[in-house]
């Protein structure tokens, strides 16, 4: 028995919507970047991008479970002496959820030219309205454990 091996030419994308309204965070970014990645088709293959498209709906009523809204911090630096930027979940999760959600997902796909191409199909919105309606994008019906 040979082992199947997608060609890039011949993937065929999907659009799937998830609503993260009353979910964890980091659960809905876990599903999305499987998505992104093609893990969820029969045919994945690790070296080829074979994943579909993702639009995260409702980031501003994602939740952050334990004490994370207050002890979590997203931290970025400027290249300079004393350029280490922080900013606080909490303040993150009021202001922009988007990126924060945007920054979970990234994390989440391998840090390569095959994960920043896999997240150009990552759509993330604050709520329920999106531009993708001409796609028909599908529901996501899996559950988030």
């Amino acid at each position: 028995m040979s082992t199947y091996l997608e060609n890039s030419s011949a993937v065929e994308r999907k659009w799937y919507i998830i609503d993260a309204a009353g979910k964890p965070l980091g659960r809905t970014a876990a599903l999305a970047a499987s998505i992104l990645r093609g893990k969820i088709k029969p045919t994945f293959t690790p070296n080829v991008d074979c994943g579909d498209h993702v639009i995260i709906i409702n980031c501003k009523d994602a939740v952050l479970t334990g004490k994370k809204m207050e002890q979590k911090y997203y931290r970025r630096h400027s290249g300079w002496v004393g350029g280490l930027k922080e900013t606080q979940a909490k303040i993150m999760m009021a202001n922009k959820p988007e990126q924060a959600m945007f920054l979970a997902v990234k994390g989440m796909l391998p840090h390569n030219t095959l994960g920043a191409q896999e997240l150009t199909r990552l759509r993330v919105y604050k709520d329920a309205d999106h531009a993708h309606a001409a796609q028909k994008p599908e529901a996501w019906t899996g559950e988030i454990k």
